[in-house]
């Protein structure tokens, strides 16, 4: 039961927060033109494109799959986490730029994937190949977003653009390392222990 509420407010609050450092970064939304051409303009500019992303929403219901740890618990978790951000998402923005809603559009497509995620994200605890897989969803799937569809807003780049593509890869990379890095070691300690059994 802790882990849903957990879930219900990890989805309310990274939704509302994506939708308002999404306002905070347009120069065109009433509240972000006091900030255009500030420092704080660019660091919400950064914020928007890492949350506003589909990486990151799957991030969000894998990390909270995690969390739960069984497979049901993980699956329902996912699933509930990325309808409370979606919903959360489509409230916030009606209220602070007066936006349009495609909040059922967006649940339809939410309860499949976050099963799916949710479920991936409580398989990482798994040793072997099944951990590793499921611990490489998430940096592959934010490497594969970077080359096919990549935060770009603008036809040129600037250094907002320039900053988040390089946390996406530093954190793609650095996710995957450390899957690999945690699959070799338990190998590792599974051979040790095979030594010293035989020996």
């Amino acid at each position: 039961m802790k882990i849903m509420v957990g879930g219900l407010a990890a989805g309310v609050g990274f939704g509302a927060a994506t939708s308002l450092v999404n306002a905070l970064s347009s120069p065109f939304a009433e509240l972000g033109m006091p900030l255009k051409g500030t420092v704080w303009a660019g660091a919400a500019k950064v914020l928007s494109l890492l949350m506003d992303a589909g990486w990151s929403w799957a991030a969000l219901a894998v990390a909270m799959g995690w969390l739960a740890g069984t497979r049901v618990r993980g699956a329902l978790v996912g699933a509930l986490v990325l309808l409370a951000a979606t919903g959360a998402y489509y409230v916030t923005d009606a209220s602070v730029a007066g936006a349009g809603t495609d909040m059922v559009a967006w649940s339809v497509v939410g309860l499949p994937f976050g099963l799916a995620l949710g479920l991936v994200g409580s398989a990482i605890r798994r040793p072997g190949l099944i951990g590793l897989l499921a611990a490489l969803i998430v940096p592959v799937g934010a490497a594969v977003q970077m080359v096919v569809l990549p935060p770009r807003p603008h036809v040129t780049l600037t250094p907002s653009i320039v900053l988040a593509e390089a946390i996406v890869w530093t954190a793609a990379a650095l996710g995957a390392g450390w899957a690999v890095y945690r699959f070799w070691a338990e190998k590792r300690t599974e051979l040790s222990v095979q030594r010293v059994q035989s020996g």
